[in-house]
């Protein structure tokens, strides 16, 4: 596998990961519309404002993008994983967190609550599972650096859960 001038790559061999088409976007069950969804957020995660309320119950995040094309990406994404999670329908995204896991296989007990206001998106989503709890607000800590650091915060975490 070669760059082909699509981007970096890097790792072993020239293996590894690929700025400009992004495989890792891709899943087992993704949709190519999700992964593009994801690409755009990823590729301009700069214009993305994010602010996360932590709850006792769980989260209440504020998201916001500062263009018409990422914020929509933005809410087909979030409204887009929620569903999958109320359905149990993982995507299993190539770079997703394992922190995942637990909504998948528990979906069912966590509420939620979307807006979509003039502020963005407004998630609110509560359990009265503390396990489920404590990985809605890693999750959101996840999200919150990927929104700040783009790609680089994914590797961060990957070289993480690597040196585990």
């Amino acid at each position: 596998m070669t760059g082909h001038g699509h981007g970096m790559m890097h790792g072993p061999g020239g293996m590894g990961h690929d700025e400009a088409a992004m495989p890792g976007l891709r899943g087992l069950d993704a949709t190519p519309q999700e992964s593009a969804e994801m690409a755009v957020m990823f590729r301009h995660f700069d214009l993305i404002d994010r602010s996360v309320e932590t709850l006792p119950d769980g989260i209440r995040t504020v998201t916001n993008a500062r263009d018409p094309e990422v914020m929509a990406a933005l809410v087909g994404h979030v409204t887009g994983m929620i569903a999958r999670v109320e359905e149990g329908r993982d995507p299993q995204v190539f770079i997703q967190s394992p922190t995942l896991d637990i909504f998948f296989a528990r979906g069912d007990r966590i509420e939620t609550q979307i807006d979509i206001s003039d502020a963005g998106i407004v998630v609110t989503q509560t359990s009265d599972d503390p396990e489920l709890v404590e990985a809605l607000h890693v999750h959101a800590a996840e999200v919150t650096a990927m929104a700040e650091r783009g790609m680089q915060a994914v590797h961060e975490m990957m070289m993480k859960r690597a040196g585990n």
